[in-house]
C-alpha cells in the first residue's frame, strides 16, 4: 500500500474537519482551498501561530457568508413574470394632480350649462343612455337630445384648452 506524504494527510484531516464542522461535505474542498488562499495573503502580513485552526476558522466563516448569500439570493431571485406582480400600475402624484385640476374645471364647466342640457349630457355620458332612451324618460324628442348634447359637447370643447 502507498502512503500519502504528510501535506496530503493533513489536508485530508483538513477537509474531514472542515467537513463534519460547516455540515457542507460537498463543499468542504472549496471551502479549504479559499480558505488556504486567505491564509497565503494574511500570512504575508501577519504571523499564524496555527495555520490549521486558520483554515478551518476562515472555512467556517466562508461557509456561513455563503448560506446568508444563498438566503438573500432565494428572497430576491424572480423571475421575469414574477415582475409584473411587483410592478405598480398606480398613476404616479404629478398624473393625479393633473388629473384632479381637470376634472375639477370639467366640473365647473358642466356647472355653466343649464340644468335641463347638464342632466341630458350626464344621461348619456355617464349612464350611458340612448338619445331614444334619454328622449322617451324626459318626454322630448331625439332631436332635441341630439341639441343638448351637441351644446354641451361644443361648450366643453371650448374649455378644452384649459384641460
Amino acid at each position: 500500500m502507498r502512503r500519502l506524504p504528510a501535506d496530503l494527510v493533513g489536508w485530508r484531516r483538513l477537509l474531514k474537519r472542515i467537513a463534519f464542522v460547516t455540515r457542507r461535505p460537498a463543499d468542504a474542498e472549496d471551502l479549504l482551498h479559499s480558505a488556504f488562499i486567505r491564509l497565503r495573503e494574511y500570512s504575508s502580513r501577519h504571523v499564524v501561530e496555527n495555520p490549521s485552526a486558520f483554515l478551518v476558522r476562515t472555512a467556517v466563516n466562508l461557509a456561513i457568508d455563503g448560506r446568508r448569500q444563498q438566503a438573500v439570493r432565494r428572497e430576491t431571485d424572480l423571475a421575469p413574470a414574477d415582475f409584473a406582480e411587483i410592478a405598480d400600475n398606480r398613476p404616479l402624484q404629478d398624473e393625479v394632480l393633473t388629473a384632479r385640476r381637470r376634472l375639477e374645471r370639467v366640473r365647473l364647466a358642466l356647472a355653466e350649462l343649464t340644468p335641463r342640457t347638464r342632466t341630458i349630457f350626464l344621461m348619456h355620458r355617464v349612464e350611458g343612455l340612448k338619445y331614444r332612451e334619454i328622449a322617451a324618460r324626459l318626454d322630448i324628442t331625439v332631436s332635441a337630445v341630439e341639441k343638448h348634447i351637441a351644446k354641451a359637447v361644443l361648450h366643453l370643447a371650448s374649455h378644452a384648452e384649459e384641460f
